[in-house]
């Protein structure tokens, strides 16, 4: 009885000592997204601060626990007059909502450098479970001795699914904006020492 007690916490603790930090480098990382203006073509936009953390739990990062927090009000489409309105009550509602988040639930790998990252979305008050497609593109060591590991992260929201609902019907019968946004993220991260 002893001996398994022992074992227990030796594999409870190897697999703590396991666990790996990682910090996101936010001057190489960017999340950005383009959604449909008048079915004819496609309005781009970024969000310019946002927080980021991995806690790794293998070298495949597989399982990892990952957590972004987005600041809404930072949304920047290249147009003041339009990103004035994606904050205003009519999208995002930065004043009563200011921050997005996400927290994951699970991070598998599917072949290769290929993923799926699971995981809560929050946002404009309403959480729903999403699933992104991630590509693992490595770690490499900088000239500063930093190792860092680099990921590409694609998915699709709808956007009426978090309440973000304004719209106007054109002449044609189509959507003056679209409902699916396409997100696609470059994250680098620096290991933490």
């Amino acid at each position: 009885m002893r001996l398994l007690a022992s074992l227990t916490a030796l594999l409870f603790s190897a697999n703590v000592f396991a666990q790996v930090n990682w910090q996101l480098d936010k001057s190489h990382s960017n999340i950005n997204f383009t959604v449909s203006h008048m079915v004819v073509s496609e309005t781009s936009g970024k969000f310019k601060f946002f927080e980021g953390k991995v806690v790794a739990k293998s070298d495949d990062f597989v399982d990892s626990d990952i957590e972004f927090t987005i600041d809404a009000s930072s949304i920047d489409t290249d147009d003041e007059k339009r990103d004035a309105h994606l904050k205003s009550p009519d999208f995002f509602d930065v004043a009563k909502y200011p921050q997005i988040t996400f927290k994951s639930k699970s991070f598998k790998k599917i072949d290769g450098k290929n993923y799926k990252l699971t995981g809560d979305l929050t946002m404009h008050g309403v959480t729903k479970e999403v699933t992104f497609d991630v590509i693992y593109n490595g770690t490499a060591k900088s000239p500063s001795g930093i190792t860092k590991a680099g990921f590409k992260v694609i998915g699709k929201i709808n956007r009426t699914d978090f309440g973000l609902k304004w719209n106007k019907m054109l002449d044609n019968g189509g959507l003056l904006v679209g409902e699916e946004v396409n997100i696609v993220c470059n994250i680098e991260l620096d290991k933490k020492s």
